[in-house]
């Protein structure tokens, strides 16, 4: 094989397939769609703390996406390498929420459509879900439940405080109770009423309550 023969192979008249104006539209859109994702995911966020590398994730995995799947669709070639190479990937970052699924796949889900050639679908499909999330994200479904955990030194403490702490919250459901030498413990989940919560203050005060503590939880983790 001669040098002339390299720059003749079907390998290299395969590059010129490429069209330098589809790619720069097709990541352009891509960095849109991945932006909007990201602002969706800054506003919808409830977790205990956020991470600006995993929103910044989602704009790349939107862009790496497009640009895989554009070499995949041209070359048939390609997409049999592409698969063989891919599959053999292994990512072991551990997802603390699971709405982190949903943007993960979002971003990629995207990043497909555009790189197939059908930028309006990832245009209208994106906004549809970014808007879906914002509704619920912004809509309060339900109370957020509340734990409170008390220091009794004897059943008769532990009867007044769970009298009162009745009387002043919407709902409460004991949920542990330990019993040792230094009195009782207990632990129950309750609905609070408007947000009130100066009962934790009369609480504290019932003579054989040690602690009272109040702390709010989502059923991931407590702040």
């Amino acid at each position: 094989m001669t040098f002339n023969d390299i720059f003749k192979s079907s390998f290299l008249e395969s590059v010129t397939e490429f069209s330098p104006v589809d790619t720069l539209i097709g990541m352009a859109f891509a960095l849109v769609v991945g932006l909007f994702i990201f602002v969706i995911y800054k506003k919808t966020f409830a977790g205990v703390m956020y991470s600006t590398g995993f929103s910044m994730t989602l704009v790349g995995l939107t862009l790496v996406t497009t640009l895989v799947i554009m070499a995949v669709t041209s070359n048939v070639v390609l997409s049999l390498g592409m698969v063989g190479a891919l599959s053999i990937v292994r990512f072991r970052a551990a997802i603390k929420e699971p709405m982190e699924i949903v943007y993960l796949f979002w971003a990629i889900a995207a990043g497909i459509v555009i790189g197939a050639g059908m930028i309006p679908l990832a245009v209208i499909g994106s906004a549809a879900i970014g808007g879906t999330l914002l509704l619920f994200a912004n809509r309060k479904m339900h109370e957020n439940p509340y734990i409170l955990i008390l220091g009794c030194a004897d059943e008769k403490a532990e009867s007044a405080a769970l009298a009162l702490a009745g009387k002043s919250v919407a709902r409460l459901a004991v949920k542990s109770k330990t019993v040792n030498a230094s009195g009782i413990e207990l632990t129950a989940e309750i609905r609070m009423k408007d947000g009130e919560t100066s009962f934790v203050n009369r609480l504290n005060g019932i003579e054989g309550i040690s602690g009272a503590t109040l702390v709010s939880y989502n059923g991931e983790y407590m702040s």
